[in-house]
């Protein structure tokens, strides 16, 4: 009877094994399809290229060390939450490279305008003033001008490409050019003197950021500084009452209470940005 027993608790264990590896396969083949894949089409249009599996390699190791580092200092409850931090965190980071990048893109559009517009009024065509700044400007931009003139040396129509350079950066600003480009090229205009407004209202809508971040920063300063004051204070009772936060941090009651707390001032920070992020 006992090795009945016995017997029945190994295959039993078995099969729930081979349940829990099959779900955590199936959410892993997901997460691949719905995240991974998306993130790694983002990273190819900042011609970053590793292959979606890659991408949930590196998920996989981040997520398993933070686990790691949160079950040593925090014991379980704060392996659960650092693990799924860190499926969170490539995905954080992806957006962060694209933000910066797009940023970083519509800074040198601002000269490249100008040089476009100096490149008519010079007598070159649209595609030999791209392939002008192609040479002359480094990345992000001489990227983008670069595949752009390559996709149009093999046959595809201007139109078209300006379209794609459109998609693949994700530039308001680019969007604005490129759309008053393709209208002017079916109607006709002045494209120098249509450059030369474009740059000239980038440049302003920079200056109006400007001045709105120097005005918000204080207001993002004050949400660090409320959001982390119940840590700060925390850590200083810990240390001048060890015998009143010890039972406290070690019972289920303080650990939910911690957990909330952390919640509520996440949300806090979060609505603060929402608040003081005025989109120009």
């Amino acid at each position: 009877m006992l090795g009945f027993a016995i017997l029945f608790f190994f295959v039993s264990t078995f099969v729930l094994s081979l349940y829990v590896f099959s779900v955590i396969t199936k959410a892993l083949e997901m997460y691949e399809e719905k995240y991974a894949t998306k993130g790694t089409a983002t990273l190819g249009d900042m011609f970053l290229f590793i292959s979606p599996a890659q991408l949930v390699t590196i998920t996989l190791i981040i997520a398993f060390i933070l686990g790691l580092l949160g079950f040593v200092i925090f014991g379980i409850f704060g392996a659960i939450v650092l693990f799924l931090v860190g499926f969170a965190i490539p995905m954080w980071g992806i957006k962060i490279l694209r933000k910066k990048r797009v940023e970083k893109f519509d800074k040198q559009l601002v000269d490249a305008l100008a040089q476009l517009s100096a490149a008519f009024k010079a007598g070159l065509t649209l595609q030999q003033g791209m392939e002008s700044i192609a040479k002359e400007v480094p990345n992000p931009l001489g990227q983008e001008l670069g595949l752009t003139v390559k996709e149009i040396k093999l046959g595809l129509p201007v139109e078209e490409a300006l379209e794609n350079l459109n998609e693949r950066v994700g530039s308001q600003d680019l969007d604005l050019v490129v759309t008053a480009t393709n209208v002017s090229r079916k109607l006709g205009g002045n494209m120098a003197e249509m450059f030369d407004i474009i740059a000239a209202t980038i440049r302003e809508r920079f200056r109006l950021e400007g001045k709105i971040k120097a005005l918000t920063s204080q207001g993002k300063m004050q949400a660090w500084v409320v959001g982390l004051m119940p840590f700060f204070l925390g850590i200083a009772l810990n240390i001048m009452r060890p015998d009143l936060m010890g039972p406290f941090l070690g019972s289920t009651f303080g650990k939910i209470t911690i957990a909330i707390i952390i919640v509520m001032e996440a949300m806090g920070i979060w609505w603060i940005y929402k608040i003081v992020d005025i989109d120009v």
